[in-house]
């Protein structure tokens, strides 16, 4: 007998097999709408599509796309047949992009028509890529793409022959690297069963949910929903717009239950405009910064339940903070997953007691396998199966974990992450800038934005509109700095390492934009 294996892609196949009438995916922009049974199919299609293209387990599709239907079915489908993807922020610049298609090692591309000039840069590049697929967009055709409309049409909708489960790559997902370069964190079938699983196990997650995914799933953020959402019966509201009254509007007309946002914009839904669609909610999951406790209490008045959640790419989930305790419990981020061990130690490996300040380490079956070829990263991170987040945190005598520094000073821009070194490791390249250093500083409408601390060389000047213009093509827009503040020097301790704290203190901000 065959041993079973547990495989993402067989979670549509089997929600299709026992529920297939149940509403699976809302595209909102689109206006698709699709059973278990109908999306089974469309990506059984993909993945006998690709197949025929000549894709094997194990190979790397790049993903280029935005919240789509395209994205959705793609990813199932690949996932059956044991490709692995390779989710893309549509956000990066072309240099960035090259970068991980090249390190990963992606021989296909799926991309939408939108970022055609983007893909003009990289066929001009030097990657691994062989094959094109390119999503809507039907004018002007390229040569080289296959048309996505093409692939489905040309395939049947029988299921594809299961080729990986269990410890097998599901994705490769990229986050900045505090070296300035992003690692590709390695997640297994396995690893994000379990993921789902903690999650089902520890939130209200309850069978035809009408669950609305706002974040963009190249992010973790928006991808582990998706599966856990499959894997429960629900029904996927798809989003692409992340303006608040297309989001409070589509949250009314679609009945959505659950979400996942950003601080900024729950605030923004809120107690901005029209808020009779945010009554049909019954919880939220916040992350990107704290909720204050006034804004907790305002949801509940609501009726919503508003629940703040702390992970990572890496790790998965790890801790998550209910509103009941919210207010008594101000600023902690809370209490593990259901199947996740959460401790926070000394240097030395041992537990810190009540509220020292100690690193957090975790323990779960969904912490990734490791960095994509980084074997040596890896075992910095992973040691004796527990994950070292690198991330500073108390813990009280209830259990109740308090983050106090991010990880290696990351600035979190409108739910974006942005890592200082990557940032300061293209202003080096100016031939102006001695030394830099980059902050962040608070900001009313993104939380905080990025900005630089510049030591220029003698007899040289630069503007912001200087800064700003050498930094476009290099790195996403989001990740550039707002604004500038010139020093003879910068604050460094005996060792030489930039007290980046100081600095923090000397330019706390806010700024408007």
């Amino acid at each position: 007998m065959q041993d079973l294996i547990e495989n993402i892609g067989c979670f549509l196949a089997r929600r299709a097999h026992r529920h297939p009438g149940l509403e699976a995916l809302v595209v909102v922009e689109s206006g698709v709408r699709l059973t278990y049974k109908q999306l089974n199919e469309r990506a059984n299609r993909i993945a006998n599509g690709i197949t025929a293209l000549g894709v094997n387990k194990g190979d790397r599709i790049g993903f280029l796309l935005k919240n789509r239907i395209e994205y959705i079915e793609s990813f199932f489908g690949a996932a059956k047949i044991g490709a692995i993807v390779v989710p893309l922020n549509w956000r990066l610049a072309p240099d960035e992009l090259k970068y991980i298609l090249k390190d990963a090692g992606c021989t296909l591309l799926f991309y939408e028509s939108e970022f055609d000039s983007a893909i003009g840069a990289l066929r001009e590049s030097e990657t691994n890529l062989q094959k094109w697929v390119r999503v809507g967009g039907s004018e002007s055709r390229p040569e080289f793409a296959v048309q996505y409309d093409d692939l489905y049409r040309s395939t049947s909708g029988s299921e594809p022959t299961i080729r990986a489960g269990d410890d097998d790559p599901l994705f490769i997902m990229y986050t900045s690297g505090t070296t300035g370069r992003p690692k590709g964190v390695v997640q297994t079938h396995g690893t994000m069963l379990w993921a789902s699983l903690s999650w089902n196990m520890t939130c209200d997650m309850r069978h035809q949910d009408r669950h609305l995914i706002v974040l963009p799933v190249f992010h973790i953020g928006g991808l582990l929903p998706l599966i856990a959402a499959v894997h429960r019966a629900q029904t996927v509201v798809l989003m692409g717009s992340t303006d608040p009254n297309a989001v409070r509007a589509v949250i009314a007309s679609e009945n959505v239950t659950v979400t996942h946002v950003v601080t900024t914009m729950f605030r923004r839904l809120l107690l901005e405009g029209d808020d009779q669609g945010t009554f049909r909610l019954r919880w939220v999951i916040v992350g990107g910064e704290a909720v204050p406790p006034s804004l907790v209490e305002c949801a509940a008045a609501r009726g919503i339940e508003v629940l703040q959640d702390y992970g990572s790419t890496e790790a998965g989930p790890v801790t998550i903070m209910s509103s009941e305790d919210a207010v008594s419990k101000a600023g902690s981020c809370g209490k593990p997953h259901f199947h996740t061990e959460v401790r926070v130690i000394d240097d030395r490996g041992a537990d810190v007691g009540p509220d020292e300040i100690g690193e957090i380490v975790v323990r779960a079956r969904h912490t990734m396998k490791g960095y994509w070829n980084r074997p040596h990263s890896t075992s910095e991170v992973l040691r004796d199966g527990w994950f070292y987040t690198g991330d500073l945190a108390t813990i009280d005598s209830e259990g109740f974990l308090y983050i106090k520094d991010r990880k290696r000073d990351m600035i979190i821009s409108g739910g974006e992450n942005i890592y200082p070194a990557e940032v300061e490791r293209v202003l080096m390249s100016h031939p102006h800038i001695r030394e830099v250093a980059v902050i962040g500083q608070r900001s009313e409408k993104w939380g905080e934005t990025p900005v630089a601390i510049v030591v220029l060389k003698d007899g040289t000047e630069m503007s912001l509109d200087c800064l700003i213009s050498f930094c476009r093509g290099k790195i996403a827009g989001y990740k550039i700095p707002r604004s500038v503040e010139f020093v003879s020097e910068l604050p460094r301790t005996v060792t030489g390492k930039v007290q980046k704290n100081v600095l923090r203190e000397r330019f706390p901000g806010p700024v408007s934009s």
